[in-house]
């Protein structure tokens, strides 16, 4: 067994490393056993390769453990070979694709079964970001993106194919005030991302999003908007300014950046996005933005994918 992390990962290697089932079988064992198997029934770190049966055996009770067993790939009848291709198209470029694209290239032929593939992948890289929060100078505004609600009944007449509304969306912008040495001139280099859709646009919302993504020690700018009141009892300090195109610009301009790229990777992958699966292309695109530098997000997925978010104590 010999693991290795593979970088610049494009088709002529992928197709060269994983020509089969047996080849992506193997290198997903490798990485779990890189990055640590848990027995599910005592919590034992140990374990035997039983090369013959595909499985983990606890070096403690004994328990087996299944390749797939406490991965993004538990209980799933997909091949190795499926997942992989399908993470390697959604990671290959910083654009989003569509399932129907995905389930051209892959010649499946059930489509539902890769969109919820690929939601379940979005879902994996969500949990993994959530593992992580902002802090240092950091912005803060809304955006507002058009996404198509199910068909509603009102006085049982049915009112259209369907419906759209306009979902709220937290932006959080970690930015670093740097100031150039020859003409005093400040500009800002931003590093970390994060994008949750809001329950509703209360400062309750808004608080607990805070709460939940940002450090207490951090600064956040943001504009004067009323639900931003309570901003600055969980952080250090709220900074505000009067919403303009100058605050934009200078002020907040990765929050808004961010927000206008998101919505144009969007527009490319579908006309409308349901409001119930906003979230999971909030996460795909938060994932892959704050990665952006990475030669290896391939297989970070992958590893995130073996992660026991299970264990609580892991």
């Amino acid at each position: 067994m010999f693991y290795f992390a593979i970088k610049n990962m494009n088709i002529v290697l992928f197709v060269s490393k994983f020509t089969d089932e047996i080849a992506c079988k193997e290198h997903f064992r490798d990485v779990r056993i890189k990055q640590g198997v848990i027995c599910k029934k005592c919590g034992c770190r140990s374990h035997y390769w039983l090369g013959s049966k595909w499985q983990f055996e606890c070096k403690d009770c004994h328990f087996r453990t299944t390749l797939r067993s406490g991965t993004m790939m538990e209980n799933s009848n997909l091949p190795f070979k499926v997942w992989y291709m399908t993470i390697f198209f959604m990671t290959l470029t910083k654009k989003g694709i569509s399932a129907c694209e995905m389930q051209r290239q892959l010649n499946y032929r059930r489509y539902k079964t890769i969109w919820a593939l690929m939601h379940r992948i979005r879902s994996l890289m969500g949990r993994r970001e959530d593992l992580y929060s902002l802090s240092d100078m950091i912005e803060f505004d809304e955006g507002f993106f058009k996404t198509a609600c199910k068909q509603i009944e009102r006085n049982n007449l049915k009112r259209g194919k369907g419906s759209q509304r306009v979902e709220n969306v937290g932006v959080l912008a970690e930015s670093t005030p740097l100031e150039n040495i020859e003409d005093g001139t400040i500009s800002n280099h931003c590093r970390y991302f994060k994008m949750k859709a809001l329950d509703t646009q209360k400062a309750e919302s808004v608080n607990d999003f805070l709460q939940k993504n940002v450090s207490s020690d951090s600064v956040i700018f943001s504009d004067m908007a009323t639900n931003y009141k309570d901003i600055h009892k969980h952080v250090q300090e709220h900074l505000t300014e009067k919403s303009s195109k100058e605050t934009t610009k200078k002020k907040l301009r990765w929050v808004h950046i961010a927000i206008a790229n998101a919505k144009r990777n969007f527009l490319g992958v579908n006309h409308k996005i349901d409001a119930n699966y906003l979230q999971n292309y909030l996460d795909e695109f938060t994932y892959k933005l704050n990665r952006r530098f990475c030669k290896d997000i391939f297989e970070r997925v992958l590893i995130a994918g073996v992660y026991p978010f299970w264990y609580k104590s892991a």
